[in-house]
C-alpha cells in the first residue's frame, strides 16, 4: 500500500509539471461563490450567507463531488467548530460541536433532511444519526450551522443543525451516473435522474446507490453491502407547492472499535501481531455466535450482519401563499426503522496468557488453550477479551412541522408549531470470548489441567466464550415533543438587521427498563460437547435472564430557548454580527436508564453561548473569524463499560475559541485554498464527587476529555489546464485526553489526502486517496474500559489505513 501512496503521489506531480496552466475558470473548479449563495437552515427565510447572522457553512453538490467523501462523517470533518471522529468505519461515528463533550454520536446537533430530523434524537444508544443517512448523488447541498439559531429551529441541538438538503427536477431533464472501484473491494454505482413531468408543473427526481467492499480493515467478508433509493414529486401552482418523498435505506456496515497499540509519549507504534493501519479484531474466524440460553433456545447472531438498519422513510412539504403576505409551510414526515447491531468491543486491552489464565482462578500453569476450530494446542503470548454485542432496534417517528410567515417593508416574522412522537425499543444480548490477541484473530478455550474433564469449572470456555450472555436488556423510550416558536428578521437600516427568536418547549418523556436475573445451564440437561454438563465450565455461572418486574418511568421538559442578534453589512463584501444564543438538550437515553428510580438526579443540559463574528465573500476569496464563548450546565456523562455498567456522573463546562474558514482562488484561477480550523480550550467545572467505589474525584478545571484545542483541515487544488486538476489534502486533530482525569494523552495527527480528475466532456474522470502516509492516528481510547493507564500497552481507535478510489461520472 505504500507503494501505491507513492505512485499517486507521483502520478499528481507528473500532471502538475506537464500540463499547461488554466486562463480561465475550470470546468472542475469546486466553488460557488458565497457572495451569492443563500441558505436556508437556521433562518426563517431563505436569506444571503452574508447577511445571515449564523455561523454557517455550505457545500454544493460540486463540491461534494469533488472532496468525494468516504462517509458523512468525512464530509464534515470540513466543517469549523465541528470536531468529528471518522475512526469508525462509514457510519457509527462522533461529532463533538464547539467543545460540547458527550459519550459520542451526534448529540448536541440535529442531523436533517430538507429541514426535518433524520431521527428525532440523533444520539440513542447505538443509533447514531448518521447510521440512517447516506451521502450520494441525490444530495444537493449541504448546510452545517452552529451554536446561534439551532436551538430555535429544532430539538435538542444547542451545537448546531447539519442540513442534507435533496435534489429536485426542473424542466431541463438531468441525470448523473457513477461507478466507483477502490483498492478494498469497493464497487459502488450511484445514479440520480430528475425533470419535469409536465413542463413548469410536475416535477420528478429519482437517486441512489448500491455498494460493496471488503473494508479498509481486513475483516475477511464484506464489511459494507448494500444501498439506498429516494425520490420526490414536486406540484408547482400559482401561489404555491405540494411534494411528497420516499427514502428506503438497506444497508449492512461493520463497525470498528479500540485495537492494541504500543504507547510512549506522542510516539505510537504497532502491537506486536496487530496492523494498526488494516488489522481489526471484527473478523471472520469469529463472526458467529450461537449459544443456548437460560430460559431456553438458543440466541445466534452473525456479525458480519454488522449495523443493519432498515430504514423507510414517507414525507410532504406543502406551501401556499394565503395573501396579504401572509403564507403557510408544512413539513411532515414518518420514519420506520429496524436496525440489528453487531459489533465487537474490547473488554479491557491485551493480557498475558499467564496472567489472563490465572485472574480467571487457574493457579501456576495449570493452563491449557486450544484453538476452537481445530482443537490443536496453542501458545498464544498474549490473549484478549472481547465483548459481543448483540442490539436491536425498533424506532419510529412521525412529525410535522407547521410554520405561518408574515412579510413586511422591514423584514417578516415567522411563527411555528411543532410536534414530533417518536419511540426507540431496544433489546441486548452481550457475550464475552476468548481470542489471540492479534488481528484476524482465533477463537480460543481455556481449560484448568489441575482438575479433570468432568470436574465443575474444568473449563473457562465454551467454545470461545468466556461469559454467555451476561448482559441482556429490555427497555423503551417514548418522547412526545411540542414546541412553539417565534422568530422576527427586521432590517433596521438597509445595512444593520436584528434576528430573534424564542421557543417553547413542552416535552414528554416516558420509557421502562425490565428486571434481570442471572442463572446458568447446570441442570438445562444441556451439554457443553455432548458428553459433559455445563458444571464443567464457568462460562455459563453468570447469565442474564428477564424478569417480569417493569420500572416504568416519566420525564416532562418545560423549557424556553431563545436568541438575538445583529448583522451589519459593511458593504457588499462585508459583514459583522454579533448573537446570543440560549438553548438546552434533554437528558440523553442512558440517563434516564441509569436513573430511572431516581429521575431528579438528571436535568437537561443547558447551555449560553456568545459569538461575534466578521465575514468576507467576494468572487476569489471568502474568510470567516468567528469568536466563540459557551457554558454548559448538567451535562451528563453515560459511557457503558464493557462490563455493561455505566458511568453516571455530571460536571459543567466552559469553552472559549475562535472557528477560521476562508478559501481563495489565486493567479488567474490557476490556484484553489480551502481551509478551516478551530482554536478552543473547554475546560471542566463543578465536576466533582464519588466514584461508585466510594472514591472521590476532582477534575474541576481538567480539560474536557476527547477534544482537541486545536484542529483545522486544509486542501490546495491546483487547475493544471480547464479539464485536469490535482489536489491535496491535510487533516490535522490536535493532542487530546482521553479521559476526565486527564491521564491518558492521545498525540496530535496529521491525515494527508490527494488526488486528481480529468473532466473529459459531460464524463468525468477521478482518483482519491486517504490517508496517502498510513499515519498512525487514534481519535479515541478505550471509553469503556473505565480509568486508563497512560503509557504502555493501550486500546485505541486508529483511522484507517492508506485508501485508493477511482470512479468514472456521466452527467447527462
Amino acid at each position: 500500500m505504500k507503494k501505491r501512496s507513492i505512485f499517486l503521489l507521483a502520478g499528481i506531480a507528473t500532471l502538475y509539471f506537464n500540463n499547461t496552466y488554466a486562463q480561465e475558470t475550470p470546468m472542475d473548479s469546486t466553488r460557488t461563490a458565497s457572495i451569492d449563495q443563500v441558505v436556508i437552515t437556521g433562518n426563517s427565510n431563505p436569506k444571503k450567507k452574508i447577511e445571515s447572522s449564523t455561523a454557517i457553512s455550505t457545500f454544493s453538490a460540486k463540491e461534494i463531488q469533488k472532496q468525494n467523501p468516504i462517509s458523512a462523517a468525512a464530509l464534515l470533518q470540513r466543517v469549523p467548530g465541528f470536531a468529528v471522529e471518522t475512526s469508525g468505519g462509514e457510519v457509527g461515528n462522533n461529532l463533538f460541536a464547539r467543545g460540547i463533550p458527550s459519550a459520542g454520536a451526534y448529540e448536541f446537533v440535529q442531523v436533517q433532511e430538507d429541514g426535518l430530523p433524520v431521527f428525532e434524537d440523533g444520539a440513542l444508544q447505538f443509533a447514531n444519526a448518521d447510521n440512517f443517512f447516506r451521502v450520494d448523488n441525490s444530495v444537493s447541498r449541504l448546510e452545517a450551522l452552529r451554536g446561534g439559531s439551532g436551538s430555535i429551529f429544532a430539538t435538542n441541538s444547542p451545537g448546531g443543525l447539519i442540513n442534507f438538503i435533496t435534489k429536485e427536477g426542473t424542466n431541463d431533464f438531468k441525470g448523473t451516473a457513477k461507478l466507483e472501484t477502490g483498492t478494498y473491494g469497493l464497487m459502488r454505482t450511484d445514479v440520480n435522474l430528475g425533470g419535469a413531468l409536465v413542463e413548469d408543473k410536475l416535477f420528478f427526481n429519482i437517486g441512489g446507490f448500491y455498494r460493496t467492499d471488503n473494508g479498509i480493515r481486513k475483516t475477511g467478508f464484506k464489511a459494507n453491502n448494500g444501498g439506498q433509493i429516494r425520490l420526490n414529486l414536486k406540484y408547482v401552482f400559482d401561489k404555491g407547492y405540494a411534494k411528497v418523498y420516499y427514502k428506503k435505506l438497506d444497508d449492512r456496515n461493520t463497525f470498528f472499535l479500540p485495537i492494541p497499540l504500543v504507547q510512549n509519549g506522542n510516539d505510537l507504534k504497532e502491537f506486536n501481531g496487530f496492523d494498526p493501519n488494516y488489522g481489526t479484531y471484527s473478523y471472520r474466524a469469529i463472526s458467529q455466535l450461537n449459544i443456548p440460553q437460560a430460559g431456553g433456545g438458543f440466541f445466534s447472531r452473525n456479525l458480519e450482519d454488522g449495523i443493519h438498519p432498515k430504514v423507510d422513510v414517507l414525507g410532504a412539504e406543502f406551501k401556499y401563499d394565503l395573501g396579504n403576505n401572509f403564507s403557510v409551510l408544512n413539513k411532515t414526515r414518518y420514519t420506520n426503522i429496524n436496525m440489528n447491531y453487531t459489533g465487537i468491543f474490547p473488554a479491557g486491552g491485551p493480557q498475558l496468557a499467564a496472567d489472563f489464565a490465572n485472574s480467571n482462578g487457574i493457579s501456576g500453569n495449570n493452563f491449557q488453550y486450544t484453538s476452537v476450530s481445530s482443537g490443536a494446542i496453542v501458545n498464544p503470548a498474549y490473549v484478549q477479551k472481547l465483548g459481543f454485542w448483540a442490539i436491536d432496534k425498533q424506532m419510529n417517528n412521525f412529525v410535522n412541522d407547521l410554520q405561518f410567515n408574515y412579510k413586511f417593508d422591514k423584514g417578516n416574522v415567522t411563527a411555528g408549531f411543532y410536534k414530533s412522537n417518536w419511540k426507540s425499543h431496544q433489546y441486548w444480548n452481550w457475550s464475552n470470548i476468548l481470542t489471540t490477541a492479534t488481528d484476524r484473530p482465533q477463537l480460543l478455550n481455556l481449560v484448568d489441567t489441575s482438575l479433570a474433564q468432568t470436574d465443575t469449572g474444568y473449563s473457562k470456555t465454551y467454545n470461545g466464550v468466556t461469559d454467555m450472555s451476561f448482559l441482556i436488556r429490555d427497555s423503551q423510550i417514548q418522547g412526545s415533543l411540542n414546541d412553539l416558536y417565534l422568530n422576527l428578521d427586521y432590517n433596521i437600516t438597509d445595512n444593520l438587521s436584528f434576528n430573534g427568536g424564542i421557543r417553547y418547549s413542552r416535552d414528554f418523556y416516558k420509557g421502562y427498563g425490565v428486571s434481570t436475573t442471572t442463572s446458568n445451564l447446570n441442570n438445562s440437561g444441556l451439554t457443553t460437547d455432548g458428553t459433559h454438563s455445563f458444571l464443567t465450565t464457568t462460562a455459563d455461572d453468570n447469565m442474564s435472564v428477564l424478569g417480569n418486574r417493569y420500572t416504568y418511568w416519566n420525564y416532562d421538559v418545560n423549557r424556553v430557548s431563545f436568541t438575538t442578534a445583529l448583522n451589519y453589512k459593511i458593504n457588499r463584501e462585508n459583514a459583522v454580527y454579533a448573537r446570543f444564543s440560549n438553548g438546552f438538550r434533554s437528558p440523553n437515553e442512558e440517563a434516564y436508564y441509569n436513573n430511572m428510580n431516581n429521575l431528579s438526579a438528571i436535568k437537561p443540559v443547558t447551555t449560553n453561548q456568545l459569538e461575534i463574528g466578521y465575514k468576507y465573500y467576494s468572487r476569489t476569496f471568502d474568510v470567516a473569524v468567528i469568536p466563540f464563548y459557551s457554558t454548559l450546565k448538567n451535562l451528563s456523562f453515560t459511557d457503558v463499560f464493557s462490563d455493561g455498567t455505566s458511568e453516571n456522573k455530571f460536571a459543567n463546562t466552559t469553552n472559549l475559541g475562535v472557528e477560521l474558514e476562508g478559501y481563495a482562488r489565486l493567479f488567474n484561477n490557476l490556484l484553489e485554498v480551502t481551509f478551516n480550523g478551530t482554536i478552543q480550550s473547554p475546560k471542566y467545572q463543578d465536576f466533582t464527587g464519588r466514584n461508585a467505589d466510594g472514591t472521590t474525584f476532582d477534575y474541576d478545571g481538567n480539560s474536557v476529555r476527547r477534544m482537541p484545542k486545536f484542529y483545522f483541515n486544509i486542501s490546495p487544488a491546483v487547475n493544471i489546464t480547464k479539464q485536469w486538476r490535482a489536489y491535496v489534502s491535510m487533516n490535522y486533530y490536535g493532542k487530546r485526553f482521553q479521559d476526565e482525569k486527564n491521564t491518558q494523552t492521545l498525540p496530535s495527527f496529521s491525515e494527508f489526502g490527494a488526488g486528481t480528475s480529468y473532466q473529459l466532456g459531460k464524463i468525468r474522470f477521478a482518483v482519491d486517496g486517504t490517508n496517502i502516509f498510513n499515519t498512525i492516528g487514534i481519535t479515541e481510547g478505550d471509553p469503556r474500559a473505565g480509568s486508563p493507564t497512560g503509557d504502555g500497552i493501550i486500546m485505541a481507535r486508529p483511522i484507517m489505513g492508506a485508501a485508493v478510489r477511482a470512479s468514472i461520472t456521466l452527467d447527462f
